[in-house]
């Protein structure tokens, strides 16, 4: 599938609780692989991309915290109810 120039062409719904806390026990489970040097690391040492740039344990740990408190804001931001109720004495 061919990159995006724009996001005009993208459509979709707000991503749900749910869906949310997923995607931070999805982060949380890659910054424990990585900090335990797992198989599944997410970057064991470091690794070259095609441009020429490169990333290292520590930048995607940083890159991985970043996106989990992203994360943790939207899910905070969600709109939530209050319920109370009166009783006549």
């Amino acid at each position: 599938m061919a990159d995006l120039t724009n996001l005009s062409s993208i459509s979709g719904e707000d991503l749900t609780e749910d869906q949310i806390k997923g995607i931070l026990a999805q982060i949380d489970l890659d910054i424990t692989n990585l900090l335990r040097d797992g198989k599944l690391s997410a970057a064991k040492y470091s690794a070259s991309g095609p441009g020429g740039q490169s990333t290292d344990r520590a930048a995607n740990l940083r890159t991985l915290l970043q996106a989990r408190k992203h994360y943790e804001r939207l899910l905070h931001s969600l709109p939530g109810w209050d319920v109370s109720q009166a009783s006549e004495n």
